[in-house]
């Protein structure tokens, strides 16, 4: 039974996971948008909602804490300088999931996670 077992397995293991949200992560905060299974992007969008709230604070335990899951520093830099201050006064929502279709060859629904501008 999988009672309060909240998330997503995406069939991998816990430690797979964690690595697929930290790369997907680290590619949002570098490139602004990517696309990626449905699944995969609503599991992601409160991974970087919570790093976004992270570099609104700006301080130097955030930028630690943050540095666990966005380990290229270019991409943490880029958190911190850009994404932070952007959104300092919105308080929270900051990516939007857009569905794009089916994937040609296995027909998974797919959808395009991006910053809200």
């Amino acid at each position: 039974m999988r009672h309060r077992k909240a998330g997503r397995q995406l069939r991998r293991t816990s430690e797979q996971r964690l690595a697929l949200l930290r790369n997907l992560a680290t590619s949002l905060i570098e490139q602004g948008a990517i696309e990626t299974t449905e699944a995969k992007a609503k599991e992601l969008r409160p991974f970087v909602e919570k790093l976004v709230t992270k570099a609104k604070a700006g301080t130097l335990h955030a930028r630690r804490l943050a540095g666990r899951h966005v380990q290229k520093r270019d991409a943490a830099d880029k958190l911190f300088r850009e994404w932070g201050p952007k959104f300092a006064t919105r308080p929270g929502g900051y990516t939007r999931i857009l569905k794009t279709g089916h994937r040609r060859g296995d027909g998974a629904e797919m959808a395009r996670i991006e910053f809200v501008s």
